[in-house]
């Protein structure tokens, strides 16, 4: 793995840890970055008038084979934030509606769903769960024994921001479909970090940062939506794509992909962020960043004497960690 430090552009004289937040792109990605931006300004009235929607349509279709989804079933966005602040205001909230959640959330996704419930007079409901974590199913009837009748929504992490726990989803969101709660995963530290098949996870909105985990430059991120839950999904900004006169066979991708001018070479070099990754055999990688995790957090946890916030396996924690201080 020694090798790949080289192909980052990252300052030598800095031991780069958080590579969570913000990700890091490398080298051959961000060259095919720039020749997007290239092609842009050379022409853009061809790039952005002409070519952009073909071009979108097979960056979609790249990264939902990598997801295992319809590439009808995604769009893309600059960032996990901005597609939940979609899907919250379309939902038609009700006063006394619930939206339950956990105490292990992304802050942004925090706020996001407390201004919409001051707007819409809905609750937003935290189930705490206490550290350490020892057992998959306390982590799961905890959650699920706060649902009441005005349960609308399940909002759920797939990897938490704060303690980068992985969290049961699949089971979580089963049950959700099966008592009619709308679920939603943050999944913004799942891709490139742990395998994903969106089509096993059985979420009905799934959304994700490309780069972080998957070395994609800045802002890129996509929404995953199941074909029944798309029509309910209002454009955050209404442009061309509403009322179209010509028309894809997808309103959900009309609706949500063009947003008005602005530079989308983040989306189409995508697939070369999952070229790379295939290239240097990133299964490996992950194992050896999980390694490399895992021996930290044992190191750190052995000089605090303070207990684990979770067990030592691949099933609880990816390439990132969490420990008391």
């Amino acid at each position: 793995m020694s090798g790949l430090k080289d192909l980052f552009l990252l300052d030598p004289e800095i031991i780069f840890l958080n590579h969570g937040s913000f990700g890091a792109c490398p080298r051959p990605v961000l060259e095919t970055y720039q020749s997007w931006q290239y092609a842009l300004e050379r022409q853009p009235v061809e790039f952005l008038g002409r070519r952009i929607i073909e071009l979108l349509c097979e960056a979609r279709l790249r990264l939902a084979t990598y997801l295992g989804v319809g590439a009808d079933e995604l769009v893309y966005f600059p960032n996990p934030t901005t597609a939940i602040n979609m899907v919250a205001r379309s939902l038609a909230l009700q006063p006394g509606d619930e939206i339950l959640s956990t105490n292990h959330e992304y802050g942004a996704m925090d706020r996001t769903w407390r201004f919409i419930c001051r707007q819409t007079g809905a609750r937003y409901i935290q189930r705490e769960l206490i550290l350490p974590l020892t057992s998959i199913e306390e982590i799961i009837e905890t959650v699920w024994s706060g649902v009441t009748s005005r349960t609308r929504v399940l909002f759920i992490s797939h990897i938490t921001s704060p303690t980068a726990l992985i969290f049961p989803i699949d089971e979580l969101c089963h049950r959700a479909r099966q008592a009619g709660i709308l679920s939603i995963v943050d999944g913004a530290h799942a891709p490139g970090q742990i395998p994903l098949n969106l089509s096993q996870v059985g979420a009905d909105l799934y959304t994700g940062a490309c780069h972080k985990w998957l070395c994609a430059p800045k802002g890129a991120a996509f929404l995953y939506a199941r074909q029944e839950i798309q029509q309910m999904l209002l454009p955050l900004v209404v442009s061309w794509g509403y009322e179209s006169e010509h028309p894809s066979p997808s309103r959900f991708i009309d609706y949500h992909e063009w947003q008005g001018t602005r530079d989308l070479s983040a989306f189409l070099t995508v697939p070369a962020a999952i070229d790379f990754q295939t290239r240097h055999n990133w299964d490996q990688v992950r194992a050896d960043c999980h390694r490399l995790a895992s021996q930290a957090r044992n190191r750190l946890n052995a000089l605090t004497g303070l207990e684990p916030v979770c067990p030592d396996t691949p099933d609880w924690f990816g390439q990132m960690f969490a420990v008391r201080l």
